[in-house]
Order: C-alpha cells, then structure tokens, then sequence
C-alpha cells in the first residue's frame, strides 16, 4: 500500500478494534498530540473496547499527502467519546523511513447540521489536481494566513481569494468575500474576531492546501486547521476545524503542534 491507502486502512484497523493490523502499520512508540489519548501504540490500543461500545466509524472524505505526511479530512460517528454523536476532524499523520506511521495530530469539532452557507463541514470538491502547483499554493495559503488571518496586509484579501467564486464550508459563515466580511464585521463588533498568532504546518498536494495555525478566539488559546482549495491562483473553497487547547485532563504532555 502507498501511504495514503495506509494511512485510510489504519484508520479503519482502529475503527473496526483489529489490534493485530494496528500493530502492523503502526510504530510501538506511536507518538500522540490528541492532548486526550495517551500517547504510545499499546496504550492506544487499551481504548479499543470504549471505540466498539460507541460503534465508533470515520469516513475519509479527502486524503492529502506531501512527504511523509497524509492529512485526512474526516466524518466520525459514533464519536461521542471525542465530544459528540458527528464529529469533524483533520488527522495528520507522519510516516517513519520503513513506512510506518510514527506521530498522529488532530483537530476535532462537532458536525454542524445547518449552516449559514448550505453547504456541508465536509461536502464539496475532491479531486486533487495541479500537482506542479503544490508549492506555489502552500505558498499562497501560508502568506494569506499571514496577511489576513494574522493582519499583516488585510486589504489584499481580494489577491488571495476569488471574487467570483469562494464555497465556504465554516458553519457559521456564508459563501463569498460577502460572507467572510460579514463575519469579520460581526466578530469584530463583539470584540470576538479570531486572531491567529503562529502558523505551525503547512500541507498541501496540488490543489489543496491545509494549513494548522495557533490563537485565540473566545477568550482561549485555539487550533485552527484550514483547508483551502486553489483554482489559477486564488483560494476557491475554504473547510476548517477550530478546537480550544485544553489545559486539564490531558493524557500526553506532547501538546498539539511540535511538527
């Protein structure tokens, strides 16, 4: 299996509690960022029953790689041991050089059934393509994080996404430049407007990009993970998960960044 088909098979050995095809893809010293799960393969392995009494299941709805990293873009059921009944998550998960996964990192939040836009936390397109853009794209979303989401130049907001088309899958926000200015002009009136302060990872093939950043949003530090999709240029679709960074309760003290 290449690493995407290894990384969707793993998911699935957790889901279906097979410890056996775990152990086979995965190393022993399994290193965890979920600040909840302990970290280690066998430890992990321990909260298998917790996952089958749930009828835990996860459907990989993108699977992304660049180098040693595949990013899946998820639905979970059954996922009320990770906060609800539907649940949406990015997975990252690093390969070693024998092509075992090494170090997961995530982000969850729970599945939003109507959304200001209509659309779906996960619906929309799929198809990777532009594979010789991969690295003018990651350059254009880590630089439109830094302008817009962390205030560097704000106003060129229109160089990095289309005016004329722009899907927004945020559940709290609707289609279109229109709609992330209409947010921008709500938060900011509630003096509640995201503020990124550092980005961690940028992952992206083609024409998908995710990048993970850090900051703060209702009064607590967040991660944000940001998937945007590029066509000649501009950003053209946008999925996010925003999760708070726990401080209590943590069962790893490896934090949720450390790439």
């Amino acid at each position: 299996m290449n690493k995407k088909e290894t990384a969707v098979a793993f998911v699935q050995a957790v889901t279906s509690q097979d410890a056996d095809k775990v152990r086979a893809l995965a190393n022993p010293d399994y290193i965890q960022h979920n600040p909840f799960l302990p970290t280690g393969l066998e430890p992990f392995i321990q909260l298998f029953p917790m996952l089958k009494e749930n009828g835990t299941k996860a459907e990989a709805v993108r699977v992304i790689e660049d180098g040693n990293f595949v990013v899946l873009h998820q639905l979970w059921t059954g996922a009320k041991p990770f906060g609800a009944d539907k649940m949406v998550s990015f997975d990252i998960l690093r390969f070693d050089e024998n092509g075992k996964i090494a170090e997961h990192w995530d982000a969850l939040q729970p599945f939003v059934a109507q959304t200001a836009s209509g659309r779906t936390q996960v619906d929309g397109a799929t198809l990777i393509k532009d594979l010789d853009k991969t690295e003018a794209n990651k350059a254009l979303a880590k630089s439109m994080v830094e302008d817009i989401l962390m205030g560097k130049n704000p106003d060129k907001i229109a160089d990095y996404i289309s005016t004329e088309q722009y899907d927004q899958h945020n559940s709290a926000i609707k289609d279109g430049l229109n709609g992330i200015m209409e947010a921008v002009q709500y938060l900011t009136s509630q003096n509640n407007m995201f503020q990124y302060t550092k980005i961690h990872k940028v992952l992206g093939e083609g024409n998908f990009v995710l990048t993970v950043s850090e900051g703060k949003w209702n009064g607590t530090n967040n991660v944000f993970y940001d998937l945007l999709r590029f066509e000649n240029g501009k950003a053209v679709e946008h999925w996010d998960v925003i999760q708070e960074i726990p401080t209590e309760n943590l069962a790893n003290d490896n934090g949720m960044f450390g790439f």
